[in-house]
């Protein structure tokens, strides 16, 4: 074997810790007392688990907020224009290094998949797709990254906004998005998105129902047209901040609903805490959405970082369990059914929303590991646990040190 790690505890598991053998950057046995040879790590008798998935994030507009600082008022909510409006200075070299700079610390904090929305408004083109693609070649020995080729500031109305998707597409995006709350034709935008996602044969991803204001809710025609495609597993939305002011009853139809149609829901705890409620004085209302819930329901969820140090985000360390952690305090979900289950939206959820059918600790799968300083996956959202090690197809990408006590 290339690396054998010793007594691990898998999550899930009955019974003895176990070893697990690398050959060739493929896991080959998942045993106890693995009788092999080959280099050797000792994971402690700590948690084992997959490297962390990333289903929804923006590399291209991370890092900007020294560009664009927050306002002053609370109650402003034009973080979009803020953005918008310094687009125009972008460089490839530009959104290379704040995205490279961005990736390397969500490697450094175990994610090993990301899929990440490239814009391609009229106003940068495409310097982000040229950027990030180049990225995801020359990191292709710490992460896979998958491109969303998206716009965020309008499609049916903005000349020149589709010819750059469809161009982000005839180059291999193998995910289609958008924002429709940001088009004067919502329901156009989404017809347009589904048209090629199915003439692409390509994912779809697509910006929903962000705000509060639930008797206008996007939702269920997305579910029509990925009924109408078969696309089910196939569609996520990010955000969905307006289900979190929804009441039980239509919250339990909802649910039903996307499990039906196989559409998943990314939750963005940072950004929508961040944004939502600002139209309240007072008792403000948080806006993110309890994927728990969801889940109970049949739907498929994640949870991740989206925005970091941008006018949507203005802050962020890289760190997604870190944001889990933030998403648990904030839906109130502390037990350890929970806390697992968020872990999982974490892990094996988005991996399923990224349909990576070779994901996960088994022999056959590429090892993609993180080893944490915790024993199971509710510890690791309980404590944001750090990881002390990650490793890609075999290859250790990341050691930690952990602090200790200097005692007298």
């Amino acid at each position: 074997m290339d690396l054998i790690i010793r007594n691990a505890r898998l999550a899930g598991r009955d019974g003895p810790n176990v070893d697990i053998g690398i050959e060739g950057g493929m896991i080959r046995a998942v045993e106890p007392g693995l009788a092999a040879e080959g280099d050797e790590m000792d994971a402690g008798g700590h948690l084992a688990s997959p490297g962390l998935v990333e289903s929804h994030f923006h590399l291209d507009k991370a890092l900007i907020v020294d560009r664009a600082p927050p306002p002053s008022d609370r109650q402003t909510r034009d973080h979009m224009q803020r953005t918008a409006a310094i687009k125009h200075t972008f460089t490839v070299e530009d959104i290379y290094d704040r995205a490279r700079r961005t990736l390397e610390q969500c490697v450094l904090n175990g994610v090993t998949h990301m899929r990440t929305h490239v814009e391609v408004d009229p106003n940068v083109g495409m310097k982000g797709f040229d950027a990030i693609a180049q990225l995801a070649d020359d990191y292709r020995w710490a992460i896979d990254l998958e491109l969303c080729v998206f716009l965020q500031e309008g499609w049916t109305s903005t000349p020149g906004a589709e010819e750059n998707i469809v161009a982000g597409l005839r180059r291999g995006a193998p995910v289609v998005g958008g924002a429709p709350r940001y088009d004067p034709d919502r329901a156009g935008q989404i017809d347009r998105i589904f048209a090629l996602a199915q003439e692409y044969d390509v994912h779809v991803d697509i910006h929903l129902d962000g705000g509060h204001d639930t008797s206008e809710i996007d939702v269920y025609k997305v579910c029509d047209h990925a009924d109408r495609l078969g696309w089910g597993e196939r569609v996520a939305i990010g955000h969905g901040s307006k289900y979190a002011s929804l009441p039980p009853e239509p919250l339990r139809t909802l649910g039903k609903r996307l499990g039906e149609a196989g559409v998943a829901v990314a939750v963005l705890p940072a950004t929508d805490l961040f944004n939502n409620g600002r139209h309240m004085d007072h008792n403000v209302l948080r806006g993110v959405a309890d994927a728990n819930t969801l889940v109970g329901l049949g739907a498929n969820c994640s949870i991740s970082t989206n925005n970091v140090l941008n006018p949507f985000t203005p802050f962020g360390d890289c760190s997604l369990v870190r944001i889990a952690n933030m998403y648990a305090n904030t839906v109130q979900r502390g037990t350890k059914e929970d806390l697992a289950e968020i872990f999982a939206m974490i892990t094996d959820r988005p991996a399923r929303i990224m349909r990576r059918s070779d994901y996960g600790i088994a022999p056959g799968n590429p090892a993609d590991l993180v080893l944490w300083n915790v024993d199971t996956p509710s510890d690791v959202i309980a404590a944001i646990a750090q990881p002390v090690a990650g490793f890609k197809r075999g290859r250790r990408t990341f050691l930690r040190s952990l602090p200790y006590l200097q005692r007298p």
